[in-house]
């Protein structure tokens, strides 16, 4: 969902994969298609806080890293972007369904939230 209505918006189509650490730590990579359609990648690190407001099943992740992709007449879409590379900070808020499936919703600055599904293997 963005916060601006743009018709040059496209889907975007995401795919995640990270590593959890000890103490809540983890780090990973996503690759997908950013607003404007454009193959893009997040490198990433970042924590995790589980049984937030002393509910189980409920978690803020925060992660920050290194985005690329949005190059060309898009480059100014996203701050601090140099030759398509620009730092990113990501909140989530999540909650576990099963031991191994969450939702999270994300809040990506100034552009607006996606939401996710998640799977732990």
């Amino acid at each position: 969902i963005h916060w601006s209505n743009n018709p040059e918006h496209k889907n975007v189509v995401l795919v995640a994969l990270d590593e959890q650490l000890p103490g809540g730590r983890l780090c990973g990579i996503s690759l997908f298609s950013n607003s404007f359609g454009q193959p893009s990648t997040y490198v990433y690190a970042g924590r995790q806080f589980n049984h937030l407001f002393g509910q189980p099943n409920l978690f803020l992740k925060v992660t920050a890293g290194i985005m690329y992709g949005y190059v060309g007449q898009y480059q100014n879409k996203v701050p601090l972007n140099y030759r398509g590379f620009s730092p990113a900070i990501i909140p989530s808020l999540g909650y576990k369904l099963t031991e191994h499936d969450s939702v999270q919703i994300k809040l990506l600055g100034t552009a607006g939230l996606m939401f996710s599904w998640g799977r732990q293997f």
